[in-house]
């Protein structure tokens, strides 16, 4: 259940003007059964109302990551998933307990009294919707350094995670970026992007909290048996303990021309802005139909003159999302002008006066182009491991146990430069190069840092916008021999899951909200959903809004 309530009467009476408090009569004790939750309004403020084992809890409604209504999306237990992102909630305590999402919820009290519910809330608090979770500081006399390398979210939430635990040693973060951590998954999305917009925390945050953050400097190698990391400007720093995730890069094309004046790709703010300015009026050629491809395509369909997509498979997405949705997706574009040559690829880049002119292709069409933007792929920042004790798999990602731990002790890795083990998928090893799984493995990483032994358990769960639609998908679908569909991909409604051995392994979504949250928490608690039950008409486990 979910809905929206207006307060049945203020009690004005109990909240004298100078009073800090707020209280409202929200709905009557019967009005919930347990495991249903909904919306209620206290002076003008949104508040989720939930009931599970027959207690009322009272929390901010509003997801701490995009603002998402927590009440349409999916509860079980004593936890909310967010509809749009997949961030978990503790219903009782307002802790975060799944990324996206970084910070905490408010909570409220709650009363009952004659058969009625009353929520009060903080007239103080009342327009923060969110709340950073307690964390401490450094403390004198406490020499242990762990050191964080890259400026992403998997060190940024270790780094958070240690504080939150009581760590008062030194944390030292270090990147080559030479901005302060910020929200990547932007950057396909609103190219235009001001840099400070886009922030996760700003220096005050890291002065607080007594965690150095070194930009601009890059690590060029380790070495274990010191504990020592060796800086590009000469200097050299030791360690008690360490986090490697220095994530990957854009791979270009294996191609001359790639030196031209136009040529793009995607990872900075600044790359993000200049992609935006020098597509504008433009003939565009973007090369790849990943995630960012389509994305950058979407955002620059009403500023650019011409868009031109060329994939090496048959359809975008075909080996994430699958051969349908990635139909649907081609569609969509289409529609909007995007011209799509797929089943190719660029063997020629042609420049005239040092800019990109046109791009010829293997079945030797030629591609007129003012701007090449290439998106086909990542290479991990590894170099400087090489010669180290870590070990690298064939591909140079750097492999961890379920506790993030690589083969060296007191050496973690995380983000996209991590291959672990993912328990959804029986521990098979995988690289997954999403922001929640990041974050998530920061989180992993520095609680066994601190002996507080935790495994990594958390479910994929992400998402691409494409014509200001989200698709969402959650699991790990690789190896899937059928899709079960609820909707029609032509009506631009559905929800796919995906089956391998008789089971759902994953879960992709349009406008079919909360479907992919659900599968996402049936998933975390390792609760099959069979295939039987992916086909069924019953889709009340689902709680579709």
């Amino acid at each position: 259940m979910s809905g929206t309530r207006p307060p049945r009467q203020e009690h004005l009476d109990s909240d004298p003007e100078d009073s800090e408090e707020l209280t409202a009569v929200v709905c009557l004790e019967s009005d919930l059964q347990d495991g249903q939750m909904m919306e209620v309004e206290v002076g003008h403020h949104s508040v989720l109302l939930t009931r599970s084992e027959g207690r009322y809890n009272a929390i901010g409604n509003q997801c701490t990551h995009y603002g998402a209504p927590l009440s349409k999306g999916f509860i079980l237990g004593n936890k909310v998933r967010c509809p749009w992102h997949g961030a978990c909630f503790n219903i009782n305590t307002g802790d975060l307990e799944e990324f996206p999402g970084m910070d905490c919820l408010p909570c409220h009290k709650v009363k009952i009294q004659n058969s009625k519910v009353y929520v009060t809330v903080n007239k103080k608090t009342l327009m923060q919707e969110k709340r950073i979770k307690s964390m401490g500081g450094g403390e004198p006399g406490v020499t242990h350094t762990i050191l964080l390398l890259g400026g992403g979210a998997a060190s940024l939430i270790c780094a958070e995670t240690l504080r939150q635990e009581h760590f008062g040693g030194r944390i030292i973060m270090a990147t080559r970026d030479e901005l302060l951590p910020y929200d990547k998954t932007r950057l396909s999305k609103v190219m235009n992007v001001e840099s400070d917009s886009i922030l996760l925390r700003r220096m005050d945050f890291f002065h607080k909290y007594d965690i150095e953050v070194w930009l601009r400097k890059e690590a060029l190698s380790v070495d274990t048996d010191k504990k020592t990391v060796t800086f590009d400007d000469g200097s050299v720093q030791s360690y008690d303990q360490l986090l490697i995730s220095t994530g990957c890069r854009a791979k270009g094309l294996d191609l001359p021309g790639m030196k031209l004046d136009n040529v793009k790709m995607l990872e900075t703010p600044e790359d993000a802005r200049q992609i935006h300015s020098a597509c504008l009026g433009c003939n565009v050629v973007l090369v790849g139909t990943s995630f960012v491809g389509m994305e950058i395509a979407s955002y620059l369909i009403d500023k650019s003159s011409s868009i031109t997509v060329i994939g090496s498979s048959e359809m975008p997405y075909q080996n994430t999302l699958g051969r349908e949705i990635g139909k649907v997706t081609m569609m969509m574009l289409s529609e909007k002008n995007v011209r799509f040559y797929m089943n190719d690829n660029v063997t020629e880049v042609i420049g005239a006066d040092g800019k990109v002119k046109e791009v010829v292709l293997k079945s030797g069409k030629v591609v007129p182009a003012d701007v090449l933007i290439v998106g086909i792929g990542i290479k991990p920042n590894s170099e400087f491991l090489r010669g180290s004790k870590i070990q690298m798999d064939s591909k140079h990602f750097v492999t961890v146990d379920k506790y993030m731990c690589t083969s060296v002790p007191g050496v973690f890795c995380g983000g996209d430069l991590a291959t672990f083990p993912l328990k959804m998928a029986k521990n098979q090893l995988v690289n997954i190069g999403h922001w929640q799984m990041a974050q998530a493995h920061g989180r992993i990483a520095a609680l066994n840092m601190m002996d507080k032994q935790t495994e990594l358990s958390s479910v994929p769960f992400y998402w691409t916008v494409l014509l200001g639609k989200t698709i969402r998908y959650a699991g790990y679908g690789e190896g899937y021999t059928e899709i079960v569909m609820k909707g029609k991909f032509e009506d631009r409604k559905f929800l796919a899951l995906y089956i391998k051995d008789d089971e759902v392994i994953a879960a992709a979504s349009l406008n079919y909200d909360p479907a992919v949250s659900a599968v996402a928490e049936r998933l975390v608690t390792g609760k099959v959903i069979t295939k039987k039950e992916a086909e069924s008409d019953d889709l009340s486990w689902l709680k579709l809004s």
